[in-house]
């Protein structure tokens, strides 16, 4: 007859090891990649990568998590990275959110973990003869880090639906070509074909100072005041199988508002550090005077829902902003 205590030992070795060759062992992973971008919203995240925040607040449960910090110039990578799995967490501009959280809602479930910054976005352009966006034609590029997907593309649909009819939305976009925020800025200041750029800070301001160099469209005349600009996105796939990592990321972004706010010369000299081309002092004046905050709580998130649906874009609309973010900030004020 068969030993019940060996063939009991035998069954457990045997679903330990289909456990552990699944990778479905429980265990938390030890080792994750984090998405970043260049402009100034992105300062929590520098904060986060200076300090060890992320390690610092998983040090209690997982001592020995390394964390790797990648850098993306547009939209279309991040999202690509993020739903491939390259990269646990991933900063996006608010319409992206909306626009995965649709697209994912029966599968990896994308949803935000918080706010990263908000703020007002600029199109400048060099061209005298452009007044407002009625005054584009074919002969203009304004460039932004992706076309159709990225803050600025959605932002100056709205726009266009407002000032043309919805039907019209989509009318300046074959004038919109796809370059990262710096790339963008020194084509605006070369005889290149590129002559607008829809910015975002400190890009905006940096390109103001340059004589010829105006506005010609803020956010907050299409928002109906400032929003927010980037936020950070999961899945809720990476969410519940690793709770500790989530739970530190989330009080590492915390604590990075906390510390930029703290000393705010220093926190502009992190960026410039990292940044090249800006001085301390411009960094400090956005930083100081609002002109760019930083905050996990959402802001006008619903704006952009509320556009896409109607556009088509989502399928389904959001009930509220809560919709879009993970339940951890759903006590927070948001919109």
């Amino acid at each position: 007859m068969r030993n019940p205590m060996r063939f009991l030992r035998t069954a457990v070795w045997a679903i330990a090891a289909v456990l552990l060759l699944s990778g479905r062992s429980g265990a938390e992973e030890n080792a994750i990649k984090i998405g970043r971008s260049y402009s100034l919203g992105f300062l929590p995240a520098m904060v986060m990568e200076e300090y060890k925040l992320v390690e610092k607040h998983a040090q209690a449960n997982l001592k020995d998590l390394k964390v790797e910090w990648i850098s993306f110039a547009g939209a279309a990578a991040e999202n690509d990275a993020l739903l491939a799995g390259s990269v646990a967490f991933t900063g996006n501009g608010a319409p992206a959110l909306n626009i995965l959280w649709d697209k994912t809602r029966g599968g990896i479930q994308v949803r935000g973990v918080g706010a990263l910054n908000s703020g007002s976005q600029l199109l400048n352009t060099r061209n005298p003869n452009v007044k407002s966006i009625r005054d584009f034609t074919d002969k203009d590029k304004i460039a932004m880090p992706a076309v159709k997907v990225s803050i600025g593309a959605i932002l100056l649909q709205m726009e266009a639906a407002k000032q043309f009819g919805e039907a019209n939305r989509n009318r300046l976009d074959p004038f919109t070509v796809t370059l990262s925020h710096p790339d963008a800025m020194a084509a605006l200041f070369s005889n290149s074909e590129i002559n607008a750029h829809y910015a975002l800070e400190p890009y905006s301001s940096r390109e103001l100072k340059r004589p010829g160099v105006h506005t010609v469209l803020n956010s907050d005349d299409t928002l109906g005041g400032q929003g927010t600009l980037n936020v950070y996105l999961t899945t809720s796939k990476f969410r519940q199988e690793n709770p500790k990592i989530y739970s530190a990321f989330l009080n590492a972004l915390r604590e990075a508002d906390e510390i930029i706010y703290r000393d705010e010369r220093r926190a502009a000299e992190l960026y410039v550090s990292k940044s090249k081309g800006f001085t301390v002092d411009e960094i400090y004046d956005l930083i100081h005077n609002k002109i760019v905050r930083f905050t996990v709580t959402p802001e006008n998130t619903m704006k952009y829902a509320d556009f896409l649906y109607k556009s088509g874009t989502l399928k389904q609309r959001p009930s509220s902003w809560k919709d879009l973010f993970f339940p951890e900030i759903h006590d927070l004020s948001g919109s």
